[in-house]
């Protein structure tokens, strides 16, 4: 029986179109018959195409990525996405690495490079860190301005012609939990 090849694919934005274009192409070069897509951060919480195609592989199949980054967003993201993949009987081939965990050799080099991302990340992140506490030190950091809040008058007065909080939340376009943050600092 050959291996089933599985592709999964992801950008951080919908601006990043031929990000996502030049790796579907790259996995169907690799043989992929099926490729999961999606396009949003890997800081975001959910991915559901990720957990589709965790959900979709099958014993001998192939979890195909053209790049580390594209699937892991830690060490342990990654531990825990190679685990599910082990326990499954599914392998994981990352293109641009020419990495196959088949192999041993391709085991020790994945765990290496996830620890090597997270450490690149971080880096950034201090970095990041420390540029904005000089730019606040130096004046030239607000922050970003709160947007739902600005909206706390327009909240209250929908609050008190009777309006739902869906409603309200809808109608301004902010979040449930910014509808619950103004309406508790309103009773303060």
């Amino acid at each position: 029986m050959t291996a089933v090849m599985i592709g999964y694919a992801r950008t951080s934005t919908t601006d990043q179109k031929a990000g996502l274009e030049a790796q579907l192409r790259d996995l169907q070069a690799a043989g992929c018959t099926k490729i999961f897509r999606e396009q949003l951060s890997s800081v975001a919480n959910e991915r559901p195409e990720l957990e589709r195609a965790l959900e979709f592989v099958r014993e001998g199949d192939v979890l195909v990525v053209t790049k580390l980054d594209r699937l892991a967003r830690s060490v342990a993201d990654l531990v825990a996405i190679t685990e599910t993949l082990k326990a499954k009987g599914v392998e994981l081939r990352i293109l641009a690495l020419n990495l196959d965990t088949s192999t041993p050799t391709g085991k020790l080099m994945l765990n290496l490079l996830g620890s090597i991302a997270e450490f690149e990340r971080e880096l950034m992140l201090e970095r990041q860190r420390e540029g904005i506490a000089k730019a606040k030190a130096e004046g030239k950091y607000k922050g970003r301005a709160p947007t739902a809040r600005t909206q706390a008058s327009s909240v209250l007065a929908l609050k008190s012609e009777g309006k739902t909080p869906s409603e309200i939340q809808s109608a301004l376009g902010i979040s449930r939990a910014s509808y619950f943050r103004i309406m508790k600092d309103s009773v303060s």
